[in-house]
């Protein structure tokens, strides 16, 4: 990857829908060569399109971060089953205070103290959740900026 490939994505960062024609002038390179170096991206895994929601706007009024300490030999197992929960946007195995991060999004505090207890609090291995309410997003991102 060298600096084109940083300019390309950086744009699209800002702007997803931006057409290859008005990339490759910002860049200044040919369309083709945009496309060409799109391709590769995305067939290398490097980048992904993708539609990014405004939760708040799809109805989900309430975001959490929720850290979870686990059992040592359960760290995977509860990782790959927060991963597999709709409500689950984001999952991290980390160091520290918590094993796993997870960022959910639903509707109400209710549906995320549901959530917690039956769902989260069933997983085997679960030991401790400690959840941190969004109050504000201030900033939303997926990805590098480069």
């Amino acid at each position: 990857m060298d600096e084109l490939d940083r300019k390309i994505i950086g744009i699209l960062q800002e702007n997803g829908r931006a057409s290859n024609a008005r990339i490759a002038r910002e860049v200044g390179v040919s369309e083709g060569t945009v496309r060409r170096r799109l391709k590769r991206l995305v067939q290398d895994g490097i980048i992904k399109v993708i539609a990014m929601p405004d939760p708040a706007r799809l109805g989900y009024a309430t975001e959490a971060i929720v850290g979870v300490q686990v059992d040592p030999d359960k760290i995977d197992t509860v990782a790959n089953a927060l991963s597999s929960l709709k409500e689950c946007q984001w999952v991290s195995v980390t160091t520290g205070a918590f094993d796993v991060f997870a960022w959910a999004i639903l509707p109400s505090p209710e549906h995320l103290g549901n959530f917690l207890k039956n769902t989260v609090g069933t997983i085997p291995g679960v030991r401790r959740t400690e959840t941190f309410v969004n109050l504000s997003v201030r900033k939303r991102g997926y990805g590098v900026q480069l």
